[in-house]
């Protein structure tokens, strides 16, 4: 479930644009992101649709949220020519496979989402009494299907959304996947890999369906991902003829588990705006350094002379993210001791902090000189998700027979 094997593996994660990111979205998404982009083909998106499950009335903000966050991803390292970066809303293919499989997802696969509950319990300031606020779980799934992803980065609390998204793709291939003519089309399929290629597929499937040789199954799809001379639409149907299952038009998504963010708010609390306790990535130093100083430390520590204990101070979980080990030491020994005071304490992660914001402000600075450039990068990885997004409901369409004319 964490990890993928080829870099031809599709990855897709987006983020919602609700305000200024900040060091908790770095270290929790963004730096992730940037790995995962050298490994895999990957698609970045800007959430716009599901900003509006919960915050449909701020819409004078939305648009500025929307190209303030493209501009923090980039500076960020976030490189379009490894990954696509584009806009949810600009791909209405989302929205037309939200509402196909509506039409066969049940009401209550999506009211025991775990996520359900614990976001009404969150915002009670919201109405969430909404159409879209129920339906979110299935649009995060139509975000993933309609690029056939292979996996989904998310950490523990959002499996339940993979987990959905496997279900309701397992649903649709059941009712779906057979299509009319399917053994007829899966042996002409057969017949393109030529004749070598055909027979060992052959007794491959034939082991795996009289005597269940899993080795067999394994064999014949790896001979699968080598063809050449069949169209992707071919591959899904022979694999799907190997265990007589049917065509798997949309292929379940892995969850690829990501560690959980280790980056603490200023008041020790997770790093949320909701919390008041964040440093954001665009901040002034000179305003990062006076947060920070003015941290809350061990309340033991009184005065200057009183000895502390680091671990029941906000600072040293800073500390443990940014600082070596003998920075470290260095803390722990002289808090105890009261060897160090307070600001002395604070003064290697204030440099470490605004080391680390420093260049991700400079490229934000070169992008923000020029927004046309910014613009364009998501048009160009718009129109690609949207060409990829196209096959995908044409393939859709035509299994559910909507492709008539």
């Amino acid at each position: 479930m964490s990890s993928l094997s080829s870099s031809e593996s599709r990855v897709l994660s987006g983020m919602r644009p609700t305000g200024k990111l900040h060091l908790g979205h770095y270290h929790g998404v963004l730096k992730n992101w940037v790995e995962l982009q050298h490994r895999y083909d990957c698609y970045f998106f800007v959430a716009d649709w599901h900003a509006l499950t919960t915050h449909y009335d701020e819409r004078d903000i939305l648009g500025r949220n929307v190209w303030e966050m493209v501009v923090d991803w980039l500076a960020c390292g976030v490189n379009p020519k490894l990954a696509r970066i584009f806009v949810q809303s600009r791909v209405p293919e989302h929205a037309e496979l939200h509402l196909l499989l509506s039409m066969i997802t049940p009401l209550g696969w999506l009211e025991r989402v775990p996520t359900y509950k614990d976001q009404q319990e969150k915002l009670k300031e919201k109405d969430l009494a909404t159409y879209g606020f129920l339906g979110y779980p299935l649009l995060m799934s139509s975000d993933i299907l309609v690029y056939k992803a292979d996996a989904v980065p998310v950490g523990e609390d959002q499996i339940a959304h993979v987990e959905i998204t496997r279900e309701i793709a397992r649903r649709f291939n059941h009712m779906y996947g057979r299509e009319p003519g399917f053994e007829e089309k899966a042996e002409a399929a057969v017949r393109k890999m030529g004749k070598k290629n055909a027979k060992l597929y052959q007794t491959l499937r034939k082991r795996y369906q009289e005597q269940g040789d899993q080795e067999a199954l394994a064999v014949a799809r790896a001979l699968l991902e080598e063809q050449q001379n069949i169209t992707l639409g071919d591959r899904e149907r022979l694999i799907g003829y190997l265990d007589g299952s049917g065509r798997n038009i949309l292929p379940e998504p892995q969850a690829l588990l990501t560690p959980a963010s280790r980056m603490p708010g200023l008041d020790g609390q997770k790093m949320s705006k909701s919390y008041g306790n964040t440093i954001a990535l665009r901040e002034p130093l000179d305003e990062v350094e006076r947060k920070i100083r003015t941290m809350p430390t061990d309340p033991a520590r009184v005065r200057r002379t009183d000895p502390g204990e680091p671990t029941k101070c906000p600072v040293w979980d800073f500390h443990k993210i940014y600082s070596d080990e003998d920075t470290q030491e260095w803390v722990l020994k002289g808090c105890r001791s009261a060897g160090i005071g307070c600001l002395e304490c604070k003064g290697p992660v204030i440099d470490a902090v605004k080391a680390e914001l420093k260049p991700i402000q400079e490229r934000a600075q070169e992008y923000e000189q020029d927004p046309d450039l910014v613009r364009r990068i998501v048009a160009e990885g718009t129109d690609e998700a949207r060409s990829a997004a196209r096959e995908t409901m044409s393939e859709v369409r035509a299994a559910m027979g909507l492709d008539y004319r």
